[in-house]
């Protein structure tokens, strides 16, 4: 399910690399220690998607933030990030701002949490309770990120695996999946979907093939929800039920199989796909976070301290 992850998770693609914890997280955790952090995440992000609708955030444990060093190669790079991920320059701004309120407080792991549910609201979405007391990793790892990342070719069968396996349901699965009412997907990520595959309607296929050559144009994009590319609602699941899924891990939740009846629920009600679209990322966002003393605390969110 890769795609074009503008400044929510695809929503989800960072947690992939662990297991569900227990951990202590709290709401309140900076009530006393930062009073004003989650209102500068607030205001910044509001200000970013003004500017920009595209600028939705992806929440994670601040590992994809990491830019590459001599001793090893970050997330950024992994073939399903590269050319993809957006926003960092706005993480930067408000990890600045933070630092001057309350230096090495805050880590950059919490800003994205919050951040990703901001950024939903902002762009007309759900709102979640987002429990924060995570500390940021100290490496990245190129190979989980290209292994665990859900991929564009996958079938239902390996999506819900893959899900299953960090502690997600179907149910998490086809809910997260409505991340991508926003956000943009790269040429590379559909070019086999609309030049080789059958179920997909002829009128998308026209127009994406207009901004994706059978041989060129890798790194072109289109939205992934062309009714309401901005806005998010529940047009993605409309959309499946049409055949214009753009990539072929999006169609198949609408192919005559398992997630048929879900798919079908949400594009006819709005309020039950943000009701468990917000309880899927409260249970995605507590993918084994690092707490206590472990992690640190970064003073820039593009290099350990």
């Amino acid at each position: 399910m890769a795609s074009h992850k503008p400044l929510a998770c695809s929503v989800l693609a960072f947690f992939f690399a662990a297991s569900l914890v227990s951990a202590q997280l709290t709401a309140n955790f900076y009530d006393k220690s930062c009073p004003n952090a989650l209102y500068t995440i607030q205001t910044t992000v509001r200000s970013a998607v003004a500017k920009e609708n595209r600028m939705d955030i992806q929440g994670c444990d601040g590992s994809v933030l990491l830019d590459d060093t001599p001793t090893f190669t970050g997330e950024k790079s992994a073939v399903p990030n590269n050319n993809s991920l957006r926003g960092f320059d706005v993480i930067d701004s408000i990890k600045a701002q933070i630092e001057g309120i309350c230096p090495q407080v805050v880590s950059c792991a919490d800003i994205l949490a919050v951040a990703a549910r901001d950024s939903v609201v902002a762009l007309g979405g759900p709102t979640w309770v987002v429990n924060l007391g995570r500390r940021d990793s100290m490496t990245a790892s190129l190979d989980t990120a290209n292994n665990d990342i859900p991929a564009p070719t996958l079938d239902l069968s390996d999506l819900t695996k893959l899900f299953s396996n960090k502690g997600l349901s179907t149910t998490d699965m086809i809910a997260l999946s409505g991340g991508h009412t926003i956000g943009q997907a790269r040429c590379v990520n559909f070019r086999d979907r609309i030049y080789s595959e059958t179920n997909i309607d002829t009128s998308l296929v026209t127009s994406l093939k207009s901004n994706c050559p059978n041989k060129t144009g890798d790194n072109n994009i289109s939205p992934l929800d062309a009714s309401t590319p901005y806005v998010f609602d529940n047009f993605y699941y409309k959309n499946l039920l049409n055949k214009k899924g753009v990539l072929h891990s999006d169609q198949q939740l609408f192919n005559g199989g398992s997630a048929d009846s879900q798919t079908t629920t949400y594009s006819s009600n709005m309020a039950k796909f943000f009701t468990d679209f917000s309880a899927a990322m409260v249970k995605m966002s507590n993918i084994s976070p690092l707490t206590g003393s472990s992690g640190q605390i970064r003073k820039n969110c593009r290099k350990v301290n």
